[in-house]
């Protein structure tokens, strides 16, 4: 039994408050006291049941306090009964709102019913909880208020499938309001972002191009200025694309695999994408061209370089920048130790080697003052 346990014990006085129709404050302490109590993992099968009709006593107590203080207590428990979660469900909002965003116990059927039947902001605190399922998604997308598809659109626990995706762009097809919350999400098909191209505004295009993959043909045509005021680095594409060589391949055709672009991928830190340019250009395999590329002598990178048709005058920093990509390891927290990684790989290069190109100096700084930026805002917002 754990400290945490013991302490949420109800004493002989908690029983009283329980029991005290005039004290609606101290039945609320006590309450919330056994709750905490009720939610331990260690009752047993006989204290649950007897503590689950303690619990639907309190679920209806006539004091506000008392219901307020089950329902935050009891909030994210498994244990809370169901019939109990949807009777707090249907409480006035300050009973309500916990309990619909975060109760694990509430089925997809009642979420649904909670979406068909209620106003925005409890439909809005159905798309916030952690896992919203593709049935729920289906119904808020479909039927639900602007303001909750716009939250759900953007949460990475809402599963959006094909439909869920369809249904969305169908409905709001000319609000880029809700359509650029999309691009917030830690990933989307490829085949949706192409499609949300021509519907989010150009500060949500930004966004996209930089944090989703897109198809490659569609990115060179970004580049070239397919549509106005847009841009892509290609650079970053390539690292988010999970068919490089495709992508190579693709840039190959449009005349893009330059030099240049495949020195500042190394800068990034995008080798997969440099190992197949190297393949592509050599006309090699990506295993032969990896050996080549990461062997440990002098050899391998200078006849690949010669094969392909690199300038000889950029194999000295390309060198440097594999040897720095091994010296390195990216940590596991995703964006910040991505960023870190980068900075860390720019620097050691830079000191390793003096002769880099000014275009691709300046290139490479300006990629580091944006993620510096990046990451700034990111702190921000987990600030706030």
């Amino acid at each position: 039994m754990t400290v945490q346990t013991l302490r949420a014990r109800l004493t002989r006085d908690d029983i009283q408050r329980l029991s005290d129709a005039s004290d609606a404050e101290g039945r609320a302490l006590a309450a919330r006291k056994f709750c905490a109590r009720f939610a331990s993992v260690d009752l047993s099968d006989d204290e649950r049941k007897i503590g689950s009709e303690v619990v639907r006593l309190l679920a209806d107590d006539a004091a506000e306090l008392v219901r307020r203080s089950l329902s935050v207590t009891l909030q994210r428990s498994s244990h809370l009964p169901p019939d109990v979660a949807r009777k707090l469900a249907n409480d006035i909002d300050s009973i309500a709102m916990p309990v619909i965003a975060g109760s694990p116990v509430l089925s997809d059927e009642d979420l649904v019913e909670i979406v068909r039947t209620s106003p925005s902001r409890r439909q809005a605190a159905v798309a916030a909880r952690s896992d919203v399922s593709e049935i729920v998604v289906h119904e808020i997308v479909e039927v639900g208020d602007r303001e909750a598809v716009k939250i759900l659109a953007s949460n990475n626990g809402a599963r959006f499938d094909a439909r869920g995706y369809a249904s969305a762009l169908n409905r709001f097809d000319g609000d880029a309001d809700v359509l650029d919350q999309f691009v917030l999400r830690s990933s989307l098909p490829v085949t949706i972002t192409e499609k949300l191209i021509a519907h989010i505004s150009d500060s949500a295009m930004q966004t996209l191009v930089n944090r989703h993959a897109l198809p490659a043909q569609l990115a060179v045509e970004l580049a070239e200025g397919a549509r106005e005021r847009a841009t892509v680095d290609l650079v970053e594409q390539a690292g988010l694309s999970d068919e490089p060589r495709r992508f190579v391949q693709q840039l190959q055709l449009n005349g893009r695999l330059t030099p240049s672009l495949i020195l500042r991928s190394l800068f990034r830190g995008h080798m997969s994408f440099f190992e197949h340019c190297m393949a592509e250009m050599g006309g090699v395999t990506h295993e032969k061209a990896w050996l080549l590329v990461h062997d440990a002598g002098s050899l391998g990178l200078e006849t690949l370089f010669k094969r392909a048709g690199m300038p000889e005058r950029i194999l000295p920093v390309a060198r440097s920048a594999v040897s720095a990509w091994h010296s390195l390891e990216i940590g596991p927290n995703g964006t910040p130790d991505i960023i870190r990684f980068r900075r860390l790989l720019a620097e050691r290069i830079l000191t390793q080697f003096q002769g880099v190109p000014q275009a691709e100096l300046d290139y490479i700084l300006d990629r580091l003052d944006a993620d510096e930026a990046e990451l700034g805002q990111m702190r921000l917002s987990a600030a706030s």
